[in-house]
């Protein structure tokens, strides 16, 4: 078996209205249905404009007791990239949207090939929102992927 794609992501939410609002209003994400029929649970995927796929992201409401993500060291999902564009003028525009928005930013980084933005969605997964840069040939060079982060200045 050889691995193709990422195919797409699932989340639990735990309100399945404020988690859309985010992912289609402020971060751009295309919905594809909120009511998908036939589901015994509320959920709602999405896919990014490219249409690549049938989704690309997929949240299933678990209601507002859930249990929160434990902070620290642990096991599990640490953050997942979206590209947002490929210049720094673009993540400058995705900064200002979600400071605008009022989404908790939590770092940047420089990471020689990519430029990022770290923000939260409403249940504190981490969201890398990033940019590759121009002129890295991380192909030719895949050593350059793992490169000490830097500060980024946006």
């Amino acid at each position: 078996m050889e691995v193709k794609e990422l195919g797409h992501l699932v989340l639990y939410v735990r309100n399945l209205d404020r988690s859309v609002a985010f992912y289609r209003d402020v971060l751009g994400w295309r919905m594809i249905g909120p009511d998908l029929a036939g589901v015994p649970f509320r959920a709602a995927a999405f896919s990014a404009p490219s249409n690549r796929t049938h989704h690309e992201l997929l949240l299933i409401e678990v209601g507002e007791d859930a249990a929160a993500l434990p902070r620290g060291r642990r096991v599990g999902l640490y953050h997942f990239g979206l590209k947002v564009g490929t210049t720094d003028d673009e993540l400058r525009e995705a900064l200002a949207k979600v400071q605008h928005a009022g989404v908790t930013i939590v770092g940047t980084s420089d990471h020689t090939v990519t430029h990022s933005l770290y923000v939260l969605d409403p249940d504190g997964n981490e969201i890398e929102l990033y940019i590759d840069v121009p002129g890295m040939d991380w192909a030719q060079h895949p050593e350059l992927v793992l490169s000490p982060s830097r500060p980024l200045h946006l």
